[in-house]
């Protein structure tokens, strides 16, 4: 017999012992939507599960390239998720630490996709998902250099956009033009929002500056790669360079979005020729604006040489943005009020938010450790507020608490640091304890799957990652892995939620570009919506209204895959900060 006769015999010994017929487990089978994993991979040490859904199996095998097992275990018993009204099982498989490309076989259901074992499982992920924001930039060509088969040319250079009636002023009448060029394009249409792009930056800075050596090493092939900043640096400041320009340098104001009257068509981004405008200050986007500036305040003084005085000056502009807001504290964007005020219609993406106290408490946070000015500390009211919730565009409060444990050591003599960390331990822990009681090992519940449910788990995971610094809870850092893991496959739907990443992903995400240009495959490293039961864009090919399982990936779906920045942010952050610490080991 031939060393792989005999090689044969004995996998076919191992898998016919769990009932694993060859024929399903053979090298290129189709991978069977019932098992759900990370479609990437695994680092080589920690945990590592997948589930099991239609299955009456009890045990399951690991097998290698070669169709050798090189593991076997017993599936965990079945449990219910309510999420998806399923009962899975669980197969743990954290004992794999070598090296190499696997699939994982179960009786009755047969292979999953491919996955591997690495000491680098998410670094593609992180560079592309950073990557990912160099496509949604505005006002400049997206060249092949960097782009390959995406490559566009530049789309709405805003360099005389319309000052409109709302946003009127003694010294910008309506229909004055001014210019603000850049930024990125918000979500699958062609628009910026001030209130949206804050969250989003201040996630691609906080990755910057808690992983400086890594962020600095990881490039991402853009014009900027090979300057002495990290490239998810270079990224943020595109942005901020463009929120820099929406603040009216007169009185400190920040204008609320600048937008067409209405969303676009679905075409390239320099075949839409609509007027644009910059639509009323309000009191969200100054605070916002004055909260992200005061924070990029902090990051850039770290490049001196190659940032000469920017971290002066958007101190400065941070600053009068907060003596605005104060003035002006009830500026609420309401945009049915303002349609029925000022023509013409503005009926894109409002990002309207009546509750402001969140938006003070983060702008005066930051605005503290920008400025060491103790008034700021008194009015961020950090033991005072709210308990900590996972953030969100419209509740940012624990953005400010994230920062403050973060600097806690320069905090004033006798401030109680511990009670911040304590506020942020007890966010983990409810998380933690969610996920622990999840089959899939998430803490997502019924009430998550909302519009942009994979932004609420992405956002969960890196308020994990935050107690996890600041206590070295492993529960919390681990839980945050699992978050990944449901966002690359372990979920309900058995997608990889990130295009082009993974064995199954999204291939036609509400996103103009994507759709419009003549490439089959859509701009990679984007993060869709995810499940959302509320079906808002009536699409038809939803398999249900299920929570975790109201997904389809249709174009018209855009309350379930159209992509946007705020959703990228959280998964940029997160792959960097698990690559980060995946290749210290």
């Amino acid at each position: 017999m031939t060393r792989a006769a005999r090689r044969l015999g004995a996998r076919g010994a191992a898998l016919a012992a769990l009932g694993v017929s060859l024929g399903a487990a053979r090298a290129g089978a189709q991978p069977s939507a019932a098992i759900r994993l990370n479609q990437l991979g695994f680092p080589t040490t920690g945990a590592k599960a997948a589930v099991v859904a239609d299955s009456a199996a009890t045990r399951f095998a690991v097998l290698d390239a070669r169709g050798d097992t090189v593991l076997a275990g017993a599936l965990s018993p079945p449990e219910r998720w309510a999420p998806s009204e399923e009962v899975v099982r669980r197969a743990e498989f954290g004992a794999l630490r070598r090296p190499g490309r696997y699939v994982l076989a179960v009786p009755d259901v047969g292979v999953s996709t491919p996955f591997v074992v690495s000491d680098t499982p998410y670094h593609e992920l992180a560079r592309g998902a950073v990557k990912a924001f160099y496509f949604f930039r505005a006002s400049t060509p997206i060249e092949a250099r960097w782009a390959g088969p995406w490559a566009r040319p530049a789309g709405h250079p805003d360099d005389r956009v319309l000052v409109h009636p709302s946003a009127a002023s003694d010294a910008r009448p309506a229909g004055t033009t001014i210019a603000a060029p850049g930024g990125w394009y918000d979500a699958g249409d062609y628009n910026k929002y001030v209130v949206n792009s804050a969250i989003s930056t201040y996630t691609l800075l906080l990755a910057v500056e808690q992983f400086p050596a890594h962020a600095a090493r990881l490039d991402t092939d853009v014009p900027e790669s090979g300057d002495a900043l990290p490239d998810a640096l270079d990224e943020a400041l595109w942005n901020l360079r463009w929120m820099r320009r929406m603040q009216d340098p007169a009185d400190g104001g920040v204008y609320h979005k600048l937008t067409t009257a209405e969303f676009d068509r679905f075409e390239m981004p320099d075949a839409d020729r609509a007027p644009r405008y910059v639509v009323q200050k309000s009191t969200a986007a100054a605070l916002d604006f004055a909260a992200v500036a005061a924070h990029a305040s902090l990051v850039v003084r770290a490049w001196p040489r190659e940032l000469p005085g920017l971290a002066d000056s958007l101190t400065r502009e941070a600053l009068a943005a907060w003596r605005w807001a104060r003035q002006h504290p009830d500026s609420v964007y309401d945009q049915r009020r303002l349609n029925e005020r000022h023509a013409p219609a503005i009926n894109t993406g409002a990002y309207g938010d009546t509750q402001l106290a969140d938006e003070r408490r983060w702008a005066a946070a930051e605005l503290y450790l920008a400025t060491r000015a103790d008034s700021f500390l008194v009015a961020a009211e950090p033991h005072a507020a709210p308990a900590a919730d996972v953030p969100s565009w419209g509740s940012v409060r624990t953005l400010g608490l994230y920062s403050l444990v973060d600097h806690r050591a320069t905090l004033p003599a006798g401030f109680d640091t511990t009670a911040l960390v304590r506020r942020l331990a007890s966010l983990a822990d409810s998380l933690v304890a969610r996920a622990r009681q999840s089959p899939y090992g998430v803490p997502m519940t019924t009430r998550d799957f909302v519009w942009g449910s994979n932004a609420v788990a992405a956002n969960q995971a890196m308020a994990l990652v935050q107690a996890w610094r600041a206590t070295g809870d492993t529960a919390a850092l681990g839980t945050a892995r699992a978050v990944l893991d449901y966002l690359l496959g372990r979920n309900a739907t058995g997608y990889s939620f990130v295009t082009g990443f993974g064995a199954r992903t999204p291939m036609h995400p509400h996103h103009r570009p994507s759709e419009a240009d003549t490439v089959v495959a859509p701009v990679p490293g984007m993060l869709v919506g995810g499940p959302n039961p509320g079906q808002q864009d009536r699409c038809a090919g939803y398999p249900t209204r299920v929570p975790a399982r109201s997904y389809v990936d249709a174009t018209c779906a855009y309350a379930a895959n159209e992509i946007a920045i705020n959703w990228n942010a959280p998964l940029a952050y997160l792959a960097v900060a698990l690559d980060a610490l995946a290749s210290r080991r």
